[in-house]
């Protein structure tokens, strides 16, 4: 089944977010199109209706998405955001897009049973680094992006209710090595895959995001000083309380082949729709309380061809 050009998609929805919870890996299990076909391979073949698929080798996804995502952690003002990305795997590694970066994956799926991911993520974090809607934060400054590399490791059931879907928990663990906020940011998810029939497919994810203190602190704080807009400040001093969660969300993925036959490659369709609810001291700084919202949203449109 024609699973990774959603899974494409699901990393723009990440990419083009700037609200933490719904940045994170919403993207469908790699090898399910390979469980699925391994299935009755001990009984002679493949399940009936599927045979040989693009993605049993090497393959190459390539894509564009439109997203419309808060323009900075807390806003309730939107930006749009048009993201390339490109997906595939070769030699047994699999490189997929993943919140605004990239993850390796090292470990082969076997044939049979539980799977394990274990690789490494890395990311640039763009909260207020540009585009900040809002006249009022955008006169306290803007921050330096962050680039946030680390661990990432997951496991995948196949195979629950169908003989195709399957539910994936990962997690990574990320640390900022540029310098900006310094900090850790560790981000599980859990993600149940479906099919619907030969060219739909469906995923839905609950992810969340925890964050040491120095993470909150250069994110979260409010410090009039900074404030060059006329006059004195108009947000009140905001100290956060030291590391803790920053969100939680749900995100949910569909996913259209366009000719009807997901395993044979081509060209693919994607709708995303998300929701983040921000936590802790995201949700309490005046820059969300005062001038945003807890409430986060997100809608992608892309599509995607996979040779």
């Amino acid at each position: 089944m024609q699973l990774r050009p959603i899974a494409t998609f699901s990393a723009i929805a990440c990419a083009a977010l700037a609200s933490p919870s719904l940045a994170q890996d919403v993207s469908v299990p790699a090898d399910v199109v390979e469980q699925a076909a391994d299935e009755d391979r001990d009984r002679g073949g493949p399940p009936e209706g599927f045979g040989e698929t693009v993605f049993d080798g090497d393959f190459l996804t390539i894509g564009v998405g439109g997203a419309i995502s808060p323009s900075y952690t807390g806003s309730d003002e939107y930006v749009f955001s048009a993201l390339p990305v490109i997906q595939g795997s070769f030699g047994g590694v699999r490189f997929s897009p993943r919140a605004a970066g990239l993850t390796v994956d090292f470990i082969p799926n076997p044939d049979e049973g539980v799977g394990f991911d274990v690789g490494f993520s890395a990311r640039v974090r763009s909260n207020r680094a540009d585009r900040i809607k809002d006249d009022v934060v955008a006169q306290y400054g803007e921050l330096d992006r962050a680039i946030e590399v680390g661990p990432s490791v997951g496991v995948s059931f196949p195979k629950l209710l169908n003989p195709f879907d399957s539910l994936s928990i990962k997690t990574d663990v990320m640390f900022d090595v540029a310098g900006a906020h310094g900090g850790t940011v560790v981000s599980p998810s859990i993600s149940y895959f479906t099919p619907i029939n030969r060219g739909v497919a469906t995923s839905l994810t609950l992810s969340t995001e925890w964050a040491d203190e120095d993470f909150q602190d250069y994110n979260f704080a409010v410090n009039p000083a900074y404030f060059t807009g006329a006059g004195a400040s108009p947000l009140a001093a905001y100290d956060p309380d030291g590391g803790g969660f920053t969100s939680a969300g749900a995100t949910l993925l569909v996913g259209v082949d366009l000719d009807g036959d997901v395993t044979n490659g081509g060209l693919s369709f994607v709708t995303i729709l998300g929701y983040s609810h921000l936590l802790g001291d995201a949700a309490d700084t005046p820059f969300t309380s005062v001038r945003g919202s807890r409430s986060q949203f997100l809608g992608v449109l892309g599509l995607a061809y996979t040779f």
